[in-house]
């Protein structure tokens, strides 16, 4: 993991010093608040994605930058550490020890105290061989908030592209649909989240897990709490299970740790 870990503070140090130095290339048509740029990097016990393991139930670290323009504009990049292992349908050789998003989009309100968020997300592995792993993913959401309590419903839909080809070779596209929860705890550090996630198409969980032969639809779920140590470090931890066949160090439900550092 080491190799991965200092790939990924490479990447995200590389972009942090592109993106900071925006506000100075937009000096003279935008004042400088208008941009902001903010990032992350955090520490994992595991990394799952949509319930399955990415990082073979091993720890994982990540990082991110964004930057996003007060007209509700933004573009960013995600990278975390991997180890496939060899289970489930993205252990292509193609695929490497780091993953790399790279995402640009809008955000912005709509009417009756919703918010909208459209863009589209570039899944890479860099260290692997390019064409075979990477593709694309469009991606729309609405949300509110009441109080404390906030929700988002979005949808991701990746197309037929080569990636998505583990059924036999045959390509197929993906859908995604998920629902988000979240509340903070009034007068304290303590916030609350929840998700319920339904996965049709190419990256199946129960097609990833050996349960079916084809690309039957799955849930994934996750209950979590996070602690503000200070405005910008945090502790977390959450549930997560998947339906699927229950593989360890993969598809079992468990309980992920998480350090984050916000900057």
């Amino acid at each position: 993991m080491l190799s991965s870990f200092r790939r990924l503070i490479a990447v995200v140090l590389l972009a942090g010093s592109a993106l900071a130095a925006a506000p100075a290339w937009a000096d003279e048509t935008d004042p400088p608040s208008e941009i902001t740029v903010h990032g992350h990097a955090a520490l994992l016990s595991d990394y799952r994605f949509r319930g399955l393991s990415r990082s073979s139930g091993d720890p994982a670290v990540q990082g991110g930058i964004e930057v996003s323009h007060a007209s509700g504009f933004y573009a960013g990049l995600a990278a975390s550490s991997l180890d496939l292992g060899a289970i489930g349908p993205l252990t292509d050789p193609a695929h490497s020890d780091m993953q790399l998003d790279l995402y640009a989009g809008w955000t912005g309100p709509l009417t009756g105290g919703w918010n909208a968020d459209v863009g589209l997300l570039y899944d890479a592995f860099p260290a692997g061989n390019f064409g075979k792993a990477e593709f694309f993913e469009p991606y729309a959401s609405v949300s509110t908030t009441l109080g404390p309590l906030s929700g988002k419903l979005g949808v991701k839909y990746a197309w037929k592209q080569q990636a998505l080809n583990f059924n036999g070779g045959r390509r197929d596209d993906n859908l995604y649909v998920h629902l988000d929860l979240g509340a903070g705890i009034p007068n304290t550090p303590v916030s609350l989240s929840a998700r319920l996630g339904y996965t049709d198409g190419a990256l199946s969980p129960k097609y990833a897990t050996g349960e079916t032969v084809d690309y039957a639809g799955g849930l994934d779920w996750a209950l979590g709490a996070s602690y503000a140590i200070t405005p910008f470090l945090s502790i977390g931890g959450q549930y997560v299970g998947v339906q699927g066949r229950s593989i360890d160090g993969y598809s079992n439900d468990t309980v992920v740790g998480t350090l984050k550092l916000s900057f």
